[in-house]
């Protein structure tokens, strides 16, 4: 379950009336997200998608209000627990985040290794993944030996690996052609009909509109539309 309550994140300045004056990022959201739900995160660009996917993932913390997620109030646990929700969480980046010293295979298989999966499950369920994606002769290739696209699959795959109970993606479609995106969908639907809870934020209504599910729409930074 992901639960955001009256959430508001804001820039800090040192001037407290200052800061207390400034506009948020994100202004006033509050929306619940139930086990293995899935939501289209929309709006324009600039309007708060990647902040609201932040604050999920817990790479910004609120100013004000509580966020719930994975049952978990995140806002009251250890720097150690915090790493350990971070865990079951996979993260789809606009900007990929691959590691560049390390083969497509091995950005791959991160998310398992730091889980301490026995290494014949990892190489079956990276194998299977990478061939899914359409790059199984590409196990060896650093990321800038590849495209762009190729970066952005490599970087869903790495987010799904795992099977993660909570699954964040930021324009996962952004640099992939048609053929592609739709096979990203078919993954996404499929692990969240395994329970994996999914927000997927775009600005592709025509991706929405193929693949109908609950919004949330953001203008702003505050919540304009839910459901």
């Amino acid at each position: 379950m992901v639960r955001f309550e009256n959430v508001w994140l804001k820039y800090r300045r040192a001037d407290t009336a200052a800061d207390a004056a400034m506009p948020g990022i994100i202004n006033d959201v509050s929306f619940e997200i139930e086990d293995g739900g899935f939501r289209w995160l929309i709006g324009a660009s600039g309007a708060g998608k990647t902040s609201v996917l932040k604050l999920m993932y817990l790479a910004e913390h609120p100013y004000r209000g509580r966020i719930d997620i994975l049952g978990v109030h995140a806002a009251r646990i250890s720097r150690r627990d915090a790493a350990m929700l971070r865990r079951r969480i996979g993260v789809v980046y606009q900007d990929f985040r691959l590691l560049s010293h390390l083969s497509a295979y091995d950005n791959v298989a991160l998310p398992m290794r730091l889980a301490r999966k026995p290494e014949p499950q990892i190489r079956a369920d990276v194998s299977e993944l990478l061939h899914w994606v359409g790059l199984s002769d590409k196990l060896d290739r650093r990321p800038y030996e590849l495209s762009g696209g190729e970066q952005q699959r490599i970087a869903i795959a790495r987010a799904v690996v795992a099977r993660p109970k909570l699954l964040l993606a930021d324009e996962p479609t952004g640099n992939l052609d048609e053929e592609q995106a739709e096979r990203l969908m078919l993954l996404i639907t499929g692990l969240n009909g395994l329970g994996t809870t999914v927000v997927v934020a775009t600005h592709n209504l025509a991706l929405v509109a193929r693949y109908p599910a609950p919004r949330l729409e953001i203008a702003g930074g505050r919540l304009i539309r839910n459901g």
